[in-house]
């Protein structure tokens, strides 16, 4: 079966490690939330190039790490483009003292959470966020 997950890079040189297990295990995110994957498409990038989406789409003139562009008025199927930026995980993940990879993959996941309606404006719903990424990290490779 071909995958739905597709990984690609925009204005640097990127790719990703073990992109088929990573395919397998956003697929299984998905289908175990009780959801239907229609396709997302990975998009990593440069700093620059994230913040200039933000400004242009959302009118946002911040940093990011992802944005998230959803296809569907509804949450069925999951149809999006997720765009990353490389040099935002590779930040965070020395701020926050873990790996490359695993801040990579709560990033992935995080978006993915997003797109089947989980939140994290509110204090209660970051802590639900927190957890679920937790868990879903939990089932990498599994």
């Amino acid at each position: 079966m071909e995958t739905q997950i597709n990984f690609f890079s925009e204005d640097i040189d990127f790719e990703i490690t073990n992109s088929d297990s990573k395919a397998s295990w956003i697929e299984n995110t998905i289908e175990e939330s009780d959801h239907q994957l229609g396709f997302i498409n990975y998009i990593f990038c440069s700093d620059e190039y994230l913040h200039k989406i933000n400004v242009e789409h959302l009118n946002h003139d911040t940093y990011t790490d992802i944005i998230t562009f959803q296809y569907n008025e509804q949450e069925e199927p999951v149809e999006s483009d997720i765009y990353i930026s490389v040099e935002r995980i590779e930040e965070n993940a020395k701020e926050f003292n873990t790996s490359f990879d695993n801040e990579l993959d709560r990033v992935i996941i995080h978006g993915v959470l997003h797109l089947m309606g989980q939140g994290d404006k509110t204090e209660e719903e970051k802590q639900q966020m927190r957890e679920r990424e937790d868990y879903f990290l939990s089932l990498r490779g599994k």
